[in-house]
């Protein structure tokens, strides 16, 4: 465990630093001490100074690999609870409960995520065009200068994504090959995490698994295929390996309906697609070249739209919509996504560039006959009658203005 803290001051609250990226200091943390006192008397050796629970904040990174630390999270929740204590770790949706018990109800939750479009806007100075969206409220166009801007920082944002290191790495220095060395390593890092939170077998069920989703993207039919993985793969071989990388967040997993009826859940079969958490590291895998950012708008139409339909299912996700599905009609019509909000079904099709092609949209419309039909390209706000179109960039108000009355 390696440690370290800030200095304190009267300005500015203390806090303390641990990582378990080694293990050379679990004696700290065993099932015979269960004091959180102790706990702290021992920290506060290792440290070189007394930990105070006045305006500190303790730190544990790495936490997954120390379920010693987790089991005493109870103990100062239950005995110490003027104590402010934060953990941080990787791979947590598999990991809590496997090597110690998990202290449920003693610890709050919080998801972290890839930084969404309007976040990578507030880290690249753009802060006034992302509060100008978030403030939009109607279907009038934007004006066109804003409109053009805000479709060639999406264009940097589908190769740059939203891992906070390369994000950090553009917003600083422009260098486009650091954010590609950088998504390079955290691929990298996935792919040793298989091997180390899971069995041999399994780890390379999760390789195979996780290697063929940008090919699976790349195809006209996205519709996640087990042939694609390897020739005679089976569903029963590789479903739980599904759902392990869904539990870790490194994947979000679209489910087919069959009807649009509530709940959803409940009409849902066997067929399903797979989006990364990030599209960066989906342009990573597929070595999308810079100069896809410059040659017109080749990086929204590039393999078949994969990352178009994989930036809107990573919008939905980070903000807060994880309940995802699409609908399909026997090979003749397919809405990428439909999202159940304030109980009413809404369809939501998915453009790489301006078409206004509204094919499969009518069909469902047609079969449904829901409030309104969304659609989201690169084309302005719009709505005329049931149908409205979201710029790509601003997918994520979809959430917010779906559910307006369509004007008739």
């Amino acid at each position: 465990m390696n440690g370290k803290g800030s200095a304190s001051n009267s300005a500015w609250p203390a806090y303390f630093y641990y990582t378990f990226s080694n293990r050379s200091s679990d004696d700290i943390f065993t099932p015979a001490l269960t004091s959180p006192e102790k706990i702290i008397d021992m920290l506060s050796i290792y440290h070189g100074s007394r930990i105070s629970s006045d305006h500190t904040l303790i730190i544990f990174d790495e936490i997954q690999s120390s379920p010693e630390t987790l089991t005493s999270l109870k103990y100062f929740c239950e005995d110490a609870p003027e104590y402010h204590i934060a953990t941080a770790g990787s791979l947590l949706g598999v990991k809590v409960g496997q090597s110690a018990p998990f202290p449920v109800g003693k610890v709050n939750f919080l998801d972290m995520y890839p930084m969404s479009f309007s976040e990578f806007l507030d880290a690249v100075g753009k802060n006034q065009l992302r509060l100008f969206i978030d403030d939009k409220t109607d279907f009038n166009p934007v004006p066109k200068s804003f409109h053009a801007e805000l479709t060639d920082l999406l264009k940097m944002y589908y190769f740059v994504g939203g891992m906070p290191e390369a994000v950090r790495q553009y917003a600083e220095n422009k260098d486009l090959n650091k954010v590609r060395n950088i998504q390079d390593e955290v691929l990298s890092a996935y792919t040793i995490d298989f091997s180390k939170y899971t069995t041999r077998s399994e780890a390379i069920r999760l390789s195979n698994i996780w290697a063929s989703i940008p090919g699976q993207l790349a195809r006209e039919n996205k519709k996640f295929t087990f042939a694609q993985i390897e020739k005679n793969a089976r569903a029963r071989e590789y479903n739980e390996s599904i759902q392990w990388l869904v539990d870790a967040g490194l994947v979000t997993k679209v489910n087919n309906i069959k009807t649009a009826k509530l709940p959803l859940s409940g009409y849902q079969d066997n067929k399903f697609k797979l989006y990364l958490l990030d599209t960066g590291l989906l342009g990573a895998m597929i070595n999308v070249p810079q100069k896809a950012i410059i040659e017109g708008d080749r990086l929204f139409s590039e393999y078949n739209g994969a990352f178009v339909e994989n930036y809107v299912a990573q919008e939905f996700v980070v903000h807060g919509r994880k309940d995802l599905y699409y609908w399909s009609s026997k090979n003749t019509a397919e809405v990428d996504f439909v999202v159940a909000l304030e109980n009413q079904i809404l369809p939501l099709e998915v453009k790489a560039g301006i078409s206004r092609q509204k094919k499969s949209l009518r069909v469902y419309g047609e079969k449904f006959n829901p409030p309104v039909l969304s659609r989201s390209t690169l084309m302005n706000f719009k709505e005329d009658g049931k149908i409205r179109n979201y710029p790509l960039y601003a997918v994520y108000k979809f959430s917010k203005l779906g559910v307006r009355p369509a004007l008739l």
